[in-house]
């Protein structure tokens, strides 16, 4: 059996208070959920980066140990280089080894200059990952204090929410997709997201345009949806307004005890 206008009018209007109701729970909590989102995020960061300077410390060792074996090389060369000129045959073969001799001490230059250079990245690898640890542990502690503070308020108001939600879902099924969603994109294009008004000194409680006799009286009646003809809400009268207050109100009440 389809919903009297009444009814759908009493279930709007409930919607109306419910989500405002709905609107305070959350406002209480402000700028936590995105905060502890946010702190989520940056922490997901901070180990990212973690792992790619350990990944760049262990290319700077792999680097630094590459050197190591090219001076011992070198060294090996030079051993190799200055026995054999014992037992050259002209000077021209000297000369060569010698020249030889001479490019591996040029290559242990090189890399014992690498090895500083390495070492500066790894020590400057190191200080960088200290300070990001620490901003790690300071953040991670951030976010349960972030998240103790989340889970208390919306514990405190835990059962209160559940309550308004399944009286939401209620007053939504009485009411047919086409007004749901009327209500919906009014309620979203609005500042204070109210898509259900009451008459407020003849005139429209949510733009405050004047409302003449004759269309005041159609909503008294109750026999139609009628919508300020300025701001699009919905209006309804006052009485059904505070009967439907007076409603939710009882049914917060027990909550709240």
């Amino acid at each position: 059996m389809e919903a009297t206008v009444e009814q759908k009018l009493r279930s709007l209007y409930n919607l109306q208070l419910i989500d405002t109701t709905i609107d305070k729970i959350q406002n209480v909590r402000g700028e936590l959920p995105m905060e502890v989102s946010d702190l989520e995020d940056e922490i997901a960061g901070l180990h990212t980066r973690i792992d790619n300077l350990k990944s760049e410390a262990d290319g700077v060792k792999k680097a630094i140990d590459e050197s190591k074996a090219a001076i011992k090389e070198a060294n090996n060369l030079i051993a190799k280089y200055e026995a054999q000129q014992t037992n050259v045959k002209n000077n021209r073969e000297f000369l060569a080894l010698t020249k030889e001799v001479e490019m591996q001490k040029l290559e242990i230059m090189i890399s014992e200059k690498k090895i500083k250079e390495y070492q500066g990245q790894t020590e400057e690898k190191k200080q960088q990952l200290e300070h990001t640890k620490q901003h790690l542990d300071d953040r991670k502690k951030d976010l349960d204090v972030k998240k103790d503070e989340l889970h208390n308020i919306v514990k405190e108001t835990e059962k209160e929410e559940k309550a308004l939600h399944k009286e939401r879902d209620k007053a939504s099924k009485i009411i047919d997709e086409r007004l749901r969603n009327a209500y919906n994109r009014v309620r979203t294009s609005v500042k204070n997201r109210l898509a259900v008004v009451t008459i407020d000194r003849d005139s429209c409680a949510g733009c405050f345009s004047k409302i003449p006799p004759q269309r005041q009286l159609d909503i008294r009646q109750r026999k139609k949806i009628i919508v300020c003809e300025n701001c699009g809400r919905i209006i309804i009268d006052n009485e059904l307004a505070d009967e439907t207050r007076a409603s939710l109100d009882e049914l917060i009440s027990v909550f709240a005890k």
